[in-house]
C-alpha cells in the first residue's frame, strides 16, 4: 500500500504541474491575442483616417512611388491651384480620377455627367487665345494708363503662366436630356467635387473655374453640343507649389443642432 500511495502522490504532483503549465500557456496566449487585436485595430484606424482632435496629415507612397494620402489629409490639403508644371499625366491616372468622380451621389441614379478630357496642346492654345480675345473686348471699359498692347501682353502672360500652364483640362458637363434634368445643377458640382478630391489624393492640383475660362469659350472652341451644360472646367497637373491654406471660419460659426 505504501508503494501505491507514493506512486499516486507522484502522479498527482505531475498532474498539478501540468495543469499549472497549461494555465500559464493559456494566459500567455490570451495576452498575445489581445496584443495582436489592439495592434490590428490601431492599424485599421490609422489607415482609414479616423478623425482625431488634432489630426496630423499623413502622406503615404504606393508601390510605384506615387504620392497618395489618407482621407483626412486629402480633405485638409485640397487647394485651388493656379500654376502648374508641364509634366504629362498618365491616362491611367486621369481615368482613375474620373472613375472616382462618377461615384458621386446623383438624383435617382441618373448619372447625367460627361467628362471631356482635353490634352491636345492646339486646343488648349485655342482656348487661351479665345480667353485673351474675350478680355480684350472689355478693354477701355475701365480707363487705365496701359495701351491695348500692354494690356494684351499682361493678360496673355497671366493666363499662360497661370491656368494654361496645365498639361490637361477636364470639362465637367451634364446632359440636358438626362432623366431628371432639373436636378443636374446639383448632380454636376457633386461630381466635380469628387474629381478634385481624387486628383489631390494622387498629388495633382485642380481648380473649379466658371468665369476665368468662360462657358462660351469652352463650348465654342471644343465644339460641345448644345444638349450639354458646363458645370466647370478644371486644369489638372502638378502644382508649381501648393498654395497655403486660406483662413477658414471656425466650425462653431457654421454648425447648429436642431435649430439655427
Amino acid at each position: 500500500m505504501g508503494k501505491k500511495k507514493c506512486t499516486k502522490f507522484a502522479l498527482d504532483s505531475k498532474f498539478q504541474k501540468m495543469k499549472a503549465k497549461i494555465r500559464i500557456f493559456r494566459t500567455l496566449f490570451l495576452i498575445l491575442s489581445l496584443t495582436l487585436t489592439i495592434s490590428a485595430t490601431y492599424a485599421q484606424t490609422k489607415s482609414t483616417g479616423t478623425p482625431k482632435s488634432n489630426p496630423k496629415p499623413v502622406v503615404k507612397r504606393t508601390s510605384n512611388n506615387t504620392q497618395t494620402s489618407d482621407f483626412w489629409y486629402v480633405i485638409q490639403n485640397r487647394r485651388s491651384v493656379r500654376s502648374y508644371k508641364p509634366d504629362p499625366i498618365p491616362d491611367t491616372k486621369i481615368r482613375q480620377i474620373i472613375d472616382a468622380a462618377r461615384m458621386a451621389p446623383t438624383s435617382g441614379n441618373q448619372q447625367p455627367w460627361k467628362f471631356l478630357v482635353v490634352k491636345d496642346k492646339k486646343l488648349i492654345n485655342q482656348m487661351l487665345e479665345a480667353c485673351v480675345d474675350k478680355s480684350l473686348s472689355g478693354y477701355g471699359a475701365n480707363p487705365t494708363s496701359e495701351t491695348k498692347d500692354q494690356y494684351e501682353q499682361k493678360v496673355r502672360k497671366a493666363l499662360s503662366t497661370g491656368y494654361f500652364s496645365a498639361p490637361v483640362f477636364i470639362v465637367v458637363l451634364t446632359d440636358n436630356n438626362s432623366k431628371y434634368p432639373d436636378y443636374n445643377h446639383w448632380d454636376g458640382p457633386l461630381a466635380a467635387g469628387y474629381l478634385m478630391l481624387a486628383a489631390r489624393a494622387l498629388g495633382y492640383g485642380t481648380d473649379f473655374i466658371t468665369d476665368s475660362i468662360s462657358e462660351s469659350v469652352t463650348m465654342e472652341v471644343l465644339q460641345i453640343p448644345d444638349n450639354y451644360t458646363r458645370v466647370c472646367i478644371t486644369p489638372l497637373g502638378i502644382p508649381t507649389e501648393w498654395p497655403a491654406t486660406p483662413p477658414k471660419k471656425k466650425l462653431s460659426e457654421m454648425i447648429s443642432f436642431n435649430r439655427l
